[in-house]
């Protein structure tokens, strides 16, 4: 099974609690009512499917719920990086071939404390 880093939870987690919401870092237009139809069939539709690493944003709907982004080989659908959203693309060239690797911007997470189980009744 394929394993997300949640850059927000700070954990690797199954694919099955990620959603793919598609190609990352595309811009909007400020005037979306201006552009023509074409332009805005290329904005709403069309997007990049390379053969080799993509920028995509993908959600995690079964923890935190929050949008993040990706560096993912279409090759080998290794994840290169994820990050947080809103900041800017990786170089890659910095990054090791780790997959699920955090991006160097981040800082180091905490460890959480281990959740205890809750204390078994004794028979009366």
């Amino acid at each position: 099974m394929l394993l997300i880093r949640c850059p927000y939870c700070e954990e690797e987690r199954p694919e099955l609690e990620f959603r793919n919401a598609g190609e990352a870092h595309v811009v909007r237009s400020s005037d979306m009512a201006s552009i023509s139809d074409e332009d805005f069939e290329k904005f709403f539709f069309i997007r990049n499917n390379p053969k080799g690493v993509i920028f995509e944003r993908w959600r995690h709907v079964h923890g935190c719920a929050r949008f993040f982004n990706a560096a993912r080989d279409t090759v080998t659908d290794k994840f290169i990086v994820t990050y947080k959203a809103g900041m800017p693309k990786p170089d890659l060239d910095k990054i090791t071939d780790a997959p699920s690797a955090v991006a160097a911007t981040e800082p180091p997470a905490k460890k959480k404390p281990a959740r205890r189980a809750p204390a078994k009744k004794k028979d009366a």
